[in-house]
């Protein structure tokens, strides 16, 4: 059954520059009306209405819902024109949001298993509530961070308020030199791997599990204009070789389901 969607005006209450490229937004319903219940890997698809070359939403992960604020976290990489006026959007500014979107991460029904959570770059936006969500299971997630250098690390005191965190960086400069499939913490055996990042990266990490036998799920980063199903735009091979759209059957896809 499909899962109601939301069109809802939400007032921004926070906008933090993380460094020159990332922003996190913070937005609360301009009616005061509590959010929609919304699944970790999930996303929303973000109206940039003072833009004038900007004409389709923007589709971005949720970052974390802060129950207790009613508050909806944005992790945003300014990467054109319309990510650039989210990422300075200033306090108090009415931006219209659709949710929640999308086939959010499946969570293991025995508490106790050993997850491991894998991000790269600004992939690491749904880790953070799918680590809470865990926890919130009776899991001790686990993270595995990935950057050029330390200072593209994004969010690093959130992650490892959440769990035990590892790092890898391609300059050394934070935790193990190297991409995030050569850090040592792939030794540990874990039940469960999480990912979601640069797709080279989530293809690396779904080989290190098949070969482990470990079982992964990734999300996707496909390029969305609708968010619905309708446009077709970001449609994805499945292990099958049939088209389906990862907006809508997806972004999260256990790997077993896709072509790698």
């Amino acid at each position: 059954m499909e899962k109601k969607k939301y069109k809802i005006d939400m007032r921004v209450v926070e906008n933090t520059a993380l460094g020159s490229q990332y922003g996190l937004l913070k937005l609360v319903p301009a009616s005061g009306s509590e959010l929609p219940a919304i699944e970790a890997g999930q996303f929303v698809q973000v109206e940039v209405s003072d833009s004038k070359t900007t004409y389709l939403r923007r589709p971005i992960s949720v970052n974390f819902v802060d129950k207790a604020n009613n508050s909806l976290w944005l992790l945003i990489r300014n990467a054109g024109e319309g990510t650039r006026h989210l990422t300075s959007a200033p306090t108090g500014k009415l931006i219209n949001v659709i949710l929640p979107l999308g086939r959010g991460f499946g969570i293991p029904d025995t508490a106790g298993k050993r997850v491991l959570l894998v991000g790269g770059g600004v992939g690491v936006a749904p880790l953070l509530y799918l680590g809470h969500e865990l926890r919130k299971k009776g899991f001790a997630p686990e993270f595995l961070l990935g950057a050029r250098s330390a200072s593209d690390l994004l969010m690093l005191e959130e992650f490892e308020a959440t769990g035990k965190t590892y790092l890898s960086t391609e300059d050394g400069s934070a935790g193990e030199k190297g991409l995030v499939t050569t850090n040592s913490v792939f030794d540990y055996k874990f039940d469960k791997i999480y990912c979601c990042g640069p797709m080279p990266m989530m293809k690396a990490v779904a080989s290190l599990a098949r070969r482990k036998e470990t079982d992964c799920e990734v999300s996707l980063e496909n390029k969305m204009a609708c968010g619905l199903g309708a446009c077709l735009c970001c449609v994805e091979k499945n292990a099958d070789g049939h088209n389906v759209c990862v907006c809508t059957e997806g972004p999260v896809f256990n790997i077993n389901e896709l072509p790698w």
